[in-house]
């Protein structure tokens, strides 16, 4: 498996990271037999949610109950977990009583004294930085958390809470697929006259911010489209025929294909793989070995549906 040094964090971890969104009714013996294949993989940065499952902490804790990690173990994972949205509404809150709150119905689920980074899950439109940084503060200083980060946040949401948080902002998870690609196309339609939808002026400049600031990129559901899983998607046909000869002329699968486009970029971007099926981490694993080349890249891109200036 190939690894990422997380520049903000001064880490290493695995490009692949296991999202745990879905183990929800999945049996102890099906959680540690995708946590074990994943592992054997080479992935080693486990994603939770305080709000995954059917009810607070759920999966955090059908993971905990299922896995059982000893301490030796708990050392050789980092588990990285998210606060902010409220499911009934929905709506967010980045307030410190919530992030505090959550933080440690984390730690009492997932049963660890500490988690490796701790993501912001959406944008609160109220967030007041100082709260933050005060929660962040005391969190790093109890030991109770390491490491911070966002998700699905913009250049300017991230440049409101670095005004008052101190500890590095280490990630940012977006969504990101080959189908589903506005902070990548929305650079190369600048200076063209056509007005597409590719254009989405929210996420201008996120990647290439988020490299110039060392924040490490972390794509979440990295083969879904607008009409689901675009793999085998009757409405993505072009896009199929490109990933199957690929597949075939790197001898991977066309989840394989789907991930390198990803690993490809030079941003160094983590795949976030929310599949329940131990198959599928080995199918991405292998792709994300793989090196596609620009020309290759691009063709996706296109195939995909995306319009070239």
């Amino acid at each position: 498996m190939r690894t990422l040094e997380l520049p903000a964090a001064g880490l290493t971890a695995s490009q692949l990271v296991l999202g745990l969104m879905r183990i929800n009714d999945k049996t102890d013996a099906q959680i540690r037999e995708l946590y074990t294949r994943a592992r054997e993989a080479g992935v080693d940065l486990l994603d939770h949610a305080d709000i995954y499952g059917d009810g607070p902490h759920h999966c955090e804790r059908r993971f905990a109950e299922a896995v059982q990690l000893s301490s030796a173990e708990r050392e050789q994972v980092m588990i990285q977990s998210k606060v902010g949205i409220i499911k009934d509404g929905p709506s967010y809150d980045f307030s410190y009583e919530h992030i505090m709150t959550e933080v440690e119905g984390s730690l009492q689920a997932l049963q660890t004294d500490y988690l490796d980074i701790l993501l912001l899950h959406r944008p609160d439109p109220l967030v007041e930085p100082e709260e933050v940084a005060r929660a962040f503060e005391e969190l790093h200083a109890a030991g109770k958390v390491r490491h911070f980060g966002v998700s699905n946040h913009t250049v300017g949401q991230i440049e409101l809470l670095r005004t008052a948080v101190q500890q590095p902002l280490v990630a940012n998870q977006v969504q990101l697929s080959v189908v589903h690609a506005p902070i990548l196309t929305e650079g190369m339609q600048a200076n063209t006259l056509a007005q597409t939808e590719q254009s989405t002026p929210a996420g201008s400049d996120i990647v290439e911010y988020c490299r110039r600031n060392g924040i490490t990129l972390q794509a979440w559901s990295p083969y879904q489209s607008p009409h689901g899983v675009f793999i085998d998607n009757p409405a993505y046909p072009e896009l199929n025929t490109t990933l199957a000869r690929l597949a075939e002329k790197y001898s991977v699968t066309p989840t394989g294909i789907a991930t390198a486009w990803l690993t490809r970029h030079p941003a160094g971007i983590q795949v976030v793989l929310g599949t329940t099926q131990g198959g599928r981490v080995e199918e991405a694993a292998a792709g994300a070995e793989l090196r596609l080349t620009r020309a290759e890249w691009y063709e996706l891109l296109r195939a995909a549906g995306h319009k070239l200036p």
